[in-house]
């Protein structure tokens, strides 16, 4: 009996948050798990975890604002194994405390979340494209709905990642690569645990996690939750912009 190829799937900032609970909850024998994440300890913490699962684990703690490493990262991975799932998960925020600092906060959030999102997606479709096969899931927030003066570039990089899944998804399809923009509400993570205002809804990472793998899982084009966070952010969308306009002013601000 010929064994059973192995299923290749790359997360990006799986060191802690939602990264480490999807990471974990994909580790299964048979599963190649190649996971990079800023923090080596906690990185290290999540590869043996998975590794206890039956996975075996590529962990590094590869720059995703490296595009020359991410592109060697994600190529070394595709040629020990079938390059089926890459989700783009890692992300920053966080706020700014004078205007003399705005330009280097602004440049060093949207370096992880935009371009950390093009480093580590653009090297790995020409990959799918030749398998006829893979998907991709990239990380946005239903902060990618609404434009929140309080978390400035942070939604405005997630409407980048969610419209950028959504083009691709429908580029892809024909492909045979299937593209999911992820968008949650309030997750409890290493970045919520900075926010010092009210979080409605707020979910644990396990929880995030299945809800994402299960949305992979049925192809969903929009991964977005909680659906009352969602419903919210849409019903807002609706209002005449000089009364959304006044109503964000007063959104929190982000540390």
């Amino acid at each position: 009996m010929e064994p059973v190829p192995l299923s290749g799937i790359l997360i990006t900032g799986a060191s802690s948050g939602i990264g480490a609970a999807l990471a974990t909850l994909y580790a299964a024998p048979g599963v190649l798990l190649a996971l990079t994440g800023r923090n080596v300890a906690r990185l290290d913490d999540v590869a043996a975890a998975c590794r206890s699962r039956g996975a075996q684990v590529i962990a590094r703690p590869v720059p995703v604002t490296d595009a020359a490493a991410m592109r060697a990262f994600v190529e070394e991975v595709a040629s020990q194994v079938r390059l089926d799932l890459v989700i783009a998960n890692a992300g920053v925020s966080g706020g700014f405390k004078g205007w003399d600092e705005f330009d280097g906060y602004v440049r060093a959030i949207t370096s992880v979340n935009i371009d950390g999102v093009l480093n580590t997606v653009n090297p790995a479709i020409p990959i799918m494209v030749r398998q006829r096969s893979g998907q991709i899931g990239i990380m946005s927030s239903l902060a990618g709905f609404i434009s929140t003066p309080g978390a400035v570039p942070y939604s405005s990089t997630k409407h980048f990642a969610r419209s950028y899944a959504e083009e691709l998804r429908g580029r892809l399809a024909p492909e045979g690569v299937k593209v999911s923009a992820i968008c949650p509400g309030f997750v409890i993570s290493r970045m919520t645990s900075r926010n010092k205002f009210p979080m409605p809804f707020l979910m644990d990472t396990e929880k995030a996690a299945r809800i994402i793998r299960d949305g992979l899982r049925r192809n969903k084009g929009r991964i977005a939750f909680p659906w009352p966070m969602l419903a919210m952010a849409r019903l807002l969308g609706l209002l005449p912009y000089p009364l959304l306009d006044s109503l964000l002013r007063r959104a929190p601000l982000k540390d």
